[in-house]
């Protein structure tokens, strides 16, 4: 979890291009954190935003 909302974003981001599975990046108690989508499920969290690695082309 991380307090850092940009911090938190780029490593969403990197995680779906490593993994190559949506991510989703979401607020719980004032801090961040990311997960899967898949792991994620109906937790009580506020989603900020899904990363799929599909949407941004082939990894270089």
């Amino acid at each position: 979890m991380s307090h850092n909302l940009s911090l938190a974003q780029s490593h969403a981001f990197q995680l779906a291009r490593t993994l190559m599975v949506p991510v989703t990046l979401f607020q719980v108690d004032g801090e961040y954190g990311v997960l899967p989508s898949d792991e994620l499920d109906d937790a009580d969290v506020i989603v900020l935003h899904e990363y799929d690695p599909y949407q941004f082309g082939p990894a270089h």
